[in-house]
């Protein structure tokens, strides 16, 4: 579990999170939705500390992260995987050389232990027979497993996916929600996922929080959220046809 009390962050004097607190809970989709500018990236990067915060409390179960110093957050990073919204694979690496990296930096393991990991963890992406492919040669829907295959090589507690259908056409973005749902409930991690897809929202939003402008309007499910009474939420909900679609369907 992660648990966020009171954040607020600043840039250069302007506020842009105000007092956010929220948990998100292991076993489920934790979505962060909002428009372009809300506070959705800078939320979850001040999460996993790439920003700091100038108060308020982030926990990682009972570790009060935000007070660890430079070498206790780097365990806690241990436990953490992350799923870059352009998949940011090293170009001059091959498929398994990039899942390989995070073993290679954080663990001891032997050669054969790390093969072993490398290619159960693609397996498990349904990628085949592809260890020795560069980025180059992968479609988008495949750098994507790759890259989740990467995140999840460590064995992490928590996941961390920053738009992950940007650039995929709607069947990809499908079978990458599928999957990181399925991984969510198989290794039972906090799965953190920021996104502005109303199909991610629909598909596998177990939890929702709803920024806009730095602030927390909102939070429920994906079975309560057609029928929020939050202005801005409905704004932003119902201006895709899906959402329009489903609402007129009840």
């Amino acid at each position: 579990m992660i648990k966020v009390n009171n954040l607020n962050k600043f840039f250069y004097g302007k506020q842009v999170l105000t007092d956010i607190s929220v948990t998100f809970e292991p076993g489920k989709t934790n979505l962060i939705i909002g428009k372009s500018g809300s506070g959705k990236t800078v939320l979850l990067k001040s999460i996993v500390g790439l920003h700091e915060i100038e108060s308020g409390e982030i926990w990682y179960g009972d570790v009060h992260f935000n007070k660890l110093d430079f070498t206790q957050m780097k365990e806690i990073r241990k436990e953490m995987g992350m799923l870059f919204q352009g998949s940011a694979l090293f170009d001059s690496m091959n498929v398994e050389e990039n899942v390989r990296f995070p073993l290679d930096m954080f663990t001891r393991q032997s050669d054969e232990e790390k093969e072993e990991r490398v290619n159960f963890c693609l397996k498990r992406v349904n990628i085949i027979n592809a260890n020795k492919l560069l980025p180059s040669e992968l479609s988008g829907g495949m750098k994507k497993r790759v890259a989740i295959a990467r995140a999840i090589s460590l064995n992490p507690r928590y996941l961390f996916c920053d738009e992950p259908n940007s650039g995929l056409d709607p069947l990809t973005s499908i079978l990458i929600d599928d999957l990181i749902r399925e991984l969510t409930e198989e290794y039972q991690m906090t799965t953190i996922v920021n996104t502005h897809d109303m199909n991610s929202v629909m598909k596998i939003g177990e939890k929702i929080v709803f920024l806009n402008e730095g602030v927390k309007c909102w939070e429920g499910s994906n079975t309560e959220v057609l029928d929020s009474e939050c202005t801005a939420l409905n704004e932003f909900i119902f201006a895709n046809p899906l959402a329009r679609k489903l609402r007129k369907a009840r």
